[in-house]
């Protein structure tokens, strides 16, 4: 199980997404408006470069104020969230095969944001764009999983909030008011995406005795989904004469591409020929359920075979093509090779 590669940058998205709620934090002062600069990192780191000894050969600013720093805190699992692990979401991803995961497991990231300025002022305009957003949280919609197109709502839960003035000592020593913001980002992780096939045939072996690694096949059942009505399209002629609901001679155009025994769909009557003459078919009306129906003169005659069972998807109506076969080569069938192999 471990060991299969599975990365879908969930945490990474969930950092940026808690992010992105403060990047656009104003701070104003009679006529001037400045945009709070946000960055990822402890307040420590900030606060370290505030103590730093300036360079007078550097024109640079050392550290502007106020300014929004966020870190994580921590990763814990949440059980109150936890849902049937036994569960799949599918998408389909072709004709032929679905995109399948398991239910997510929950989790919740821990952040802490500090609001760091170098008044009063500044730090309460700052606060008051957060608080009231949070009642106590705040759902984010995250694309967590693109390839299956899955959306969920993060709550981000404010959780508590600190006050901290640094200002101690002379008048050279820096002041820095800080107020520290937890929340709580109850996100989700997901395993692996897989692309299994749709079952197209199911084959059964009948032993006369339990043991199969000894005893040869008697009886081989297999069956395989069949459409039951057309599904590509394709035209292999059309009525030459009307006929009603009764009618088991129909008259078609050109009989070339049909067989005996081939399935054919008129409207959404779906029919069985048993007999061909000339472009005359003698047909099994209604066949496999469906409903007899009058067809108009000119009325498009589609052939439902192998293409079209090969367009069916897992929700769609399908019948079954079944086959027995009885044996006598005492020899059995191996499902991983595909081939009859001697006991």
């Amino acid at each position: 199980m471990l060991g299969t590669y599975s990365y879908h940058e969930i945490f990474r998205k969930t950092i940026v997404a808690f992010g992105t709620l403060f990047n656009n934090i104003e701070l104003r002062r009679q006529d001037e408006v400045m945009k709070v600069p946000l960055a990822y990192g402890p307040k420590d780191k900030f606060l370290a470069r505030l103590d730093q000894v300036p360079d007078p050969t550097n024109k640079r600013v050392q550290i502007t104020l106020p300014r929004i720093g966020f870190e994580i805190t921590g990763v814990n699992y949440d059980s109150a969230r936890k849902v049937s692990p036994t569960q799949k979401i599918k998408v389909a991803s072709s004709s032929t095969k679905n995109k399948n995961v398991f239910m997510p497991v929950p989790y919740n990231i821990g952040f802490e944001l500090a609001i760091i300025s170098k008044n009063q002022e500044d730090g309460l305009q700052i606060l008051e764009q957060i608080l009231p957003v949070f009642q106590p949280h705040y759902n984010l919609a995250v694309k967590l999983l693109p390839e299956m197109s899955e959306i969920r709502d993060i709550p981000i839960v404010l959780n508590n909030i600190d006050y901290e003035d640094s200002y101690e000592g002379d008048f050279a020593t820096r002041r820095a008011i800080i107020y520290t913001l937890t929340f709580t980002a109850k996100t989700y992780l997901y395993g692996p995406v897989t692309e299994p096939k749709v079952i197209k045939k199911a084959n059964v072996e009948y032993y006369t005795n339990t043991d199969v690694n000894k005893a040869p096949r008697e009886v081989r059942y297999q069956a395989t989904p069949t459409s039951l009505q057309d599904r590509d399209g394709v035209v292999v002629t059309t009525l030459t004469s009307a006929t009603d609901a009764n009618d088991n001679l129909i008259a078609v155009a050109d009989a070339s591409g049909i067989t005996k025994f081939d399935s054919i769909y008129i409207d959404s009557e779906l029919i069985r020929v048993q007999k061909i003459s000339g472009n005359n078919l003698t047909v099994l009306r209604a066949y496999e359920g469906s409903t007899a129906a009058a067809h108009t003169n000119g009325s498009s005659v589609f052939l439902v075979n192998q293409a079209d069972a090969d367009l069916l998807d897992s929700d769609d109506d399908f019948g079954f093509g079944e086959m027995t076969a009885s044996f006598s080569d005492n020899k059995k069938k191996n499902f991983v090779s595909g081939n009859d192999e001697a006991i």
